[in-house]
């Protein structure tokens, strides 16, 4: 239930605040004082778009808020998981705010937390049903009468349809998922031809970043290798001349060991100093052998250098294939091989994917079937109950029928389409809402619909100008189907039609006012001995009109 409304410079409004009560609320006012402002600021906590415009001039920003009480079951479900953690237990109301800004950017509010429009929509959707002229035609559309006629089945019906949305989902996923496999299947050869090539030619070269570390410095040495054997043998003869004689390092180190050890045992400190010259002459002789050594094993095999130039350009032409390194080169082969064994089991998926969607199609059928029973079974139902609503709102010669045509093809919401027709008066045959039923008839339809199929659940109703197009008589009718649906549910009601306001628990009057270049709009409940007042300027009458003061306290009376 809405508990509070309260708007802030919205269009004409610069400030009102409205405190509902259970069951029907009416709200008056003379014709552009800014009754569908309210209606568009509960549009606006739906989730609705806010129109260009919409702050009142010289405001910065607009700002719509409305309480609600908390219903059982108000949050259940997982796409309202977010907010419900929000709302602590035992929390018995829960308020919804949207602010819109001069420039067009609007921010939206749960319990006083950034929300989404999205959550508001919702949210909103399970604490108000909106029904304006808007709504009006969307009754002409199949998918909404389809949408009365499943709420009219039940909750049972309704598990059962999402069951049904579900399995056509995974037909047409599992359909897609078919194509793709049929096409990879009539490309499967092709595909293999290539990735086997890629793969064997990655095969036979067996890279290894190790190797081609290794190659690169075997291909540096063998470069330099005349470079490498002159100076390894230049640094021999430096050190020990291979003839013994000459001016090498051994031979001077041989000749500072001989005088040395000429005089050994005489000082202590020269003899260490002795030992060090012959472990010199000993090294550089050593080190001359392995340069000698090392000079003579520099023999390459015939042709290695080019077997070494030949292997690294196998390496560079697969880098520069697969991604520039030997570790993408690997990558690669890896993923010709996922893909070969895929193709390899193409056959095999092809066949259990065919298997998966017959299955899901058979499960479709199926539950399409049993939608298809039950919608049968409650059309003639929903039609009878219209028809006892429609006679109840001065519609007695009505006719309204409840057609089930069924679809070339399966659909998201089952195996057919379904037509609401109605002949208003005798003798004419039914045909469709939108080509036979006119702006009054309509919203008596509308409300014959909502009140027979019980669409909207426990929500609040507001109905906004639910009375265009009718008087005298059948405005009181509607307004007491407004009043009997209010019995068991808050209902706010929009309206021009003294008739219907008369029945209204409580009132609230629009006024509008001006004060210098700018209009204002305000909204003020009506207390009991204001009623009649504004029931006569409703019936068009002067306030100091007897009969029209007489024929508004009737009205009250008759309530």
């Amino acid at each position: 239930m809405l508990i509070e409304l309260r708007v802030e410079n919205l269009l004409l409004i610069e400030r009102a605040e409205l405190r509902l009560e259970p069951g029907l609320n009416a709200i008056t006012g003379e014709t552009g004082a800014g009754k569908t402002v309210l209606a568009h600021a509960l549009d606006l906590l739906l989730g609705g778009k806010p129109r260009a415009g919409i702050v009142r001039p010289g405001a910065r920003e607009a700002y719509v808020e409305g309480v609600f009480a908390v219903a059982p079951g108000l949050l259940d479900g997982d796409e309202l998981a977010d907010l419900r953690e929000r709302l602590p237990d035992g929390e018995d109301e829960i308020v919804l705010g949207r602010r819109v800004g001069a420039e067009g950017r609007t921010r939206a509010f749960v319990q006083g937390r950034s929300a989404s429009a999205g959550d508001l929509s919702l949210l909103g959707g399970r604490l108000l049903s909106f029904y304006g002229q808007h709504e009006h035609r969307k009754l002409t559309l199949s998918s909404a009468q389809l949408e009365i006629l499943d709420g009219f089945c039940g909750p049972s019906h309704l598990a059962l349809r999402e069951r049904y949305l579900a399995c056509h989902t995974r037909v047409r996923g599992l359909g897609r998922e078919l194509e793709d496999l049929r096409t990879r299947a009539g490309a499967r050869d092709r595909d293999r031809d290539l990735l086997a090539f890629e793969l064997d030619e990655i095969d036979a070269l067996g890279p290894s970043s190790e190797e081609e570390t290794a190659l690169l410095a075997e291909r540096g040495r063998l470069r330099q290798l005349d470079g490498l054997r002159a100076a390894a043998g230049a640094g021999a003869e430096a050190l020990a001349p291979a003839g013994g004689d000459g001016a090498g390092v051994s031979i001077a180190l041989g000749e500072a060991e001989r005088v040395a050890d000429a005089v050994a045992g005489v000082d202590a400190e020269l003899d260490a100093l002795a030992g060090r010259v012959r472990s010199l002459r000993i090294e550089a002789d050593d080190l001359a052998a392995e340069l000698r050594r090392y000079g003579d094993g520099l023999e390459a095999e015939p042709g290695r250098l080019e077997e070494v130039e030949a292997r690294l350009e196998q390496y560079d032409r697969l880098k520069r294939k697969h991604g520039g390194s030997v570790e993408a080169v690997l990558a690669h082969a890896e993923r010709c091989r996922g893909e070969l064994q895929l193709l390899d089991s193409t056959e095999v998926a092809l066949a259990d994917a065919e298997t998966a969607l017959e299955a899901a199609r058979a499960d479709e059928t199926s539950l399409a079937g049993k939608l298809t029973s039950a919608r049968r079974a409650a059309a003639p139902k929903l039609a009878k109950r219209v028809l006892a609503e429609l006679r109840q709102l001065a519609m007695e010669d009505a006719e309204f029928e409840i057609a089930i045509e069924p679809r070339e093809s399966l659909g998201p919401a089952g195996a057919e389409r379904v037509e609401f027709a109605i002949a208003p008066n005798p003798g004419v045959p039914a045909a469709p809402l939108r080509e036979t039923a006119s702006g009054g008839e309509m919203s008596r339809v509308m409300l014959a619909l909502l009140t027979a199929s019980g669409a909207a659940g426990g929500a609040t109703l507001v109905f906004d100008e639910v009375d265009a197009g009718i008087g005298g008589q059948t405005a009181r009718a509607v307004g007491e189907r407004l009043r009997a649906l209010a019995a068991s549910r808050q209902v706010v009601c929009i309206t021009h039609l003294p008739q219907i306001a008369s029945l209204a628990q409580r009132h609230f009057r629009i006024a509008k006012s001006a004060k210098g270049d700018l209009a204002r709009t305000s909204v003020e409940a009506l207390a009991a001995d204001e009623l009649v007042g504004e029931l006569v300027r409703m019936l068009g009458a002067d306030g100091s009109d007897a009969g029209a003061r007489r024929h508004a306290e009737e009205l009250l009376a008759a309530a």
